[in-house]
């Protein structure tokens, strides 16, 4: 039986107004935020190391473009620390939050900024997830999976300085990217079972994301195309804004790595389980799950449980439960009874364990 898709009432596309992307171009970032929205006074959320590495450069460009300045350090990626850096940033009185470096710290920032109504700027340091251009926020809290924000005003990338950043990180945006090609599979499958709406232009964004990186990724073995990369990232990142929903970038892979945040915090990168949560999913599905481990293996990106240190148990209990999280969500897991027992035959034949 096929359902008809069902009308959607309307949903908001917010997307970024500008993005710029370049080589050595950090010290024009003060340009770049006084063309954007002219602000008297920004809020900077970073890390201790990105704030150490960009801070003199930052800096001379603001004060070259009279915008005054207050930095954040961002430690933890939980609520917690975010709702205390948030009544911190209240007090400067900003017109702009901006969020420098990697995923934690772009992520608490946007979160900032929507729940203060300003707007936000992202500058990552590294290509490590999808964040960078979405409006969609990952924080470890009572709910483990992504809650929506807004979307970024502009973003702001210096390619040199992701070329430093660790290449372990890279490849965990390349496990981000293959998420797109499960999670536009589980949309369709929603399509097609509940009558959800399905955008075919912001899935076929996504999917063009993933597939771009697939095609090129033999070449990526010696030295990762790191522009092709980062615009794979804010491509799919653009997706979701057009979808109104992260559907073309999340699906039962996210659910899966969600599942393991709530279960083993710390263990493995958001990208790296979204990767291996793809391999399982794909199979699933019954797409060719063999040419997302050939990606993640020419990136370096872990493709085993044991690459990132999560037992066999772990990892079933995850694959299990992690329906549970969005239920409302319709992945190809309704449509498997998944037992532990299913799901370590399922890591098994793919390789994961």
């Amino acid at each position: 039986m096929r359902f008809h898709q069902k009308s959607m009432s309307s949903h908001v596309m917010e997307l970024p107004r500008r993005i710029v992307i370049g080589e050595k171009i950090i010290h024009d970032v003060g340009n770049f935020i006084t063309e954007l929205t002219n602000p008297h006074k920004i809020s900077l959320v970073s890390g201790d190391h990105v704030r150490k590495i960009t801070y003199k450069e930052v800096e001379e460009s603001l004060a070259e473009s009279k915008i005054k300045s207050v930095w954040h350090i961002s430690r933890n990626n939980d609520i917690e620390s975010a709702k205390k850096i948030q009544s911190d940033v209240k007090k400067d009185g900003s017109d702009l939050i901006v969020g420098i470096g990697g995923g934690r710290s772009v992520d608490i920032a946007k979160m900032i900024a929507f729940n203060l109504k300003k707007s936000f700027v992202s500058i990552p340091t590294s290509a490590s997830h999808d964040g960078i251009a979405s409006p969609f926020v990952s924080l470890r809290g009572d709910k483990p999976y992504s809650i929506i924000a807004t979307a970024p005003l502009g973003v702001f990338v210096d390619i040199e300085i992701l070329k430093k950043a660790p290449r372990k990180l890279l490849a965990s945006g390349c496990g981000d990217l293959m998420a797109k090609v499960t999670a536009v599979r589980d949309w369709e499958l929603a399509r097609d079972n509940t009558g959800e709406y399905f955008g075919t232009y912001a899935a076929n964004l996504a999917s063009m994301s993933a597939k771009i990186v697939i095609e090129n990724s033999k070449n990526f073995k010696k030295k990762p195309d790191v522009r092709m990369i980062v615009e794979a990232l804010i491509s799919a990142g653009v997706a979701a804004c057009i979808a109104g929903s992260s559907r073309p970038c999340s699906g039962a892979e996210h659910l899966f790595s969600h599942a393991l945040d709530y279960l083993v915090p710390g263990t493995g990168l958001h990208g790296e389980k979204c990767g291996i949560g793809s391999i399982l999913i794909s199979k699933l599905q019954g797409q060719d799950w063999k040419k997302i481990v050939t990606m993640l293996k020419n990136v370096g990106a872990p493709t085993t449980a044991k690459q990132i240190g999560l037992k066999p148990e772990i990892l079933a209990k995850a694959l299990t439960m992690a329906q549970s999280l969005r239920p409302e969500r319709y992945t190809v897991l309704n449509q498997v009874n998944m037992t532990e027992e299913k799901a370590i035959k399922l890591a098994k034949s793919t390789g994961v364990l």
